[in-house]
């Protein structure tokens, strides 16, 4: 694979209603940034019905669309489009022990240190923590971590769902990218190691063929912070890499939901996910 990977990305998602929605007010984290392993060419989002809809960027650094509907509409459909170009991170030397757990760092990362609903994990795996504080290096400590996880949690589509907690997926010892990610983040801040949730998209293919579209994945994984932010993916037991797409940042997926919202009308049911991405160079 080259070192540079050009993407485009086609992520489309939405609801319909059993009858008519009356009025509906959404978020959607769907637009990727540029960061420092990612440039951004272009970015859409389209919405039906077609109606006006503002950007922002959140508190975590996440693009949010926001669109507020007032007719009435049987159905809601989002669909984001973007071109990027990515490459892989360096892996930098990590700060110590000492230092990572300085009152300088413990204040600026305490969000990413307190544990959320979502990441809380009860008098589970004491031991296992004691034994990778030991470890000198903090990248190995958090790559020990990762592989435990992804051993003691078994990868099951439809076992939990979007709503599921850390301590849920653990003690059914099976779920998806997000409770992986979930359980993962929860050991590392039980550490002291600052820890995020990323939102974003996978392109699967490992020998991928320029033209070619492939079926893509919404994707969630790891960032913890040992002197800059570094990427890992305890899914799939790998760092993070030029086929990872950062959409968002947060505490864990409630931050970065690609849809949310809040409408008046009858029940809902979600159309699905589709994310193709076609690999342009």
């Amino acid at each position: 694979m080259s070192e540079r990977l050009g993407l485009s990305i086609r992520h489309h998602t939405g609801f319909t209603y059993d009858g008519l929605a009356k009025a509906s007010y959404n978020e959607a984290r769907m637009t990727p940034r540029s960061l420092s392993t990612q440039s951004v060419q272009t970015s859409k989002i389209l919405v039906r019905p077609v109606i006006p809809v503002s950007t922002h960027v959140d508190y975590f650094g996440t693009v949010v669309t926001v669109f507020d509907i007032q007719e009435n509409h049987p159905q809601l459909e989002v669909e984001a489009t973007s071109q990027v170009e990515s490459w892989a991170a360096t892996l930098e030397s990590p700060l110590g022990w000492s230092e990572l757990r300085s009152e300088r760092l413990t204040d600026r990362f305490s969000e990413f240190l307190l544990p959320t609903h979502r990441t809380t994990l009860v008098g589970t795996v004491e031991k296992e923590i004691e034994d990778w504080q030991n470890v000198a290096d903090v990248h190995q400590c958090v790559e020990a971590a990762s592989e435990y996880v992804r051993n003691e949690i078994a990868y099951v589509p439809g076992a939990t769902t979007v709503s599921a907690t850390a301590q849920e997926a653990w003690d059914r010892r099976k779920g998806v990218c997000q409770d992986i990610t979930h359980v993962t983040i929860g050991l590392l801040r039980a550490m002291g190691i600052p820890a995020r949730y990323v939102s974003g998209y996978l392109y699967p293919a490992s020998e991928p063929t320029v033209g070619d579209v492939v079926e893509g994945q919404s994707h969630a994984w790891v960032e913890y912070f040992s002197g800059s932010w570094t990427g890992i993916d305890p899914t799939n037991g790998v760092r993070e890499t030029e086929r990872h797409i950062i959409v968002g940042h947060g505490r864990d997926y409630d931050d970065v939901a690609p849809l949310k919202g809040i409408y008046q009308g009858p029940a809902s049911t979600q159309l699905g996910v589709v994310v193709e991405i076609r690999r342009t160079h």
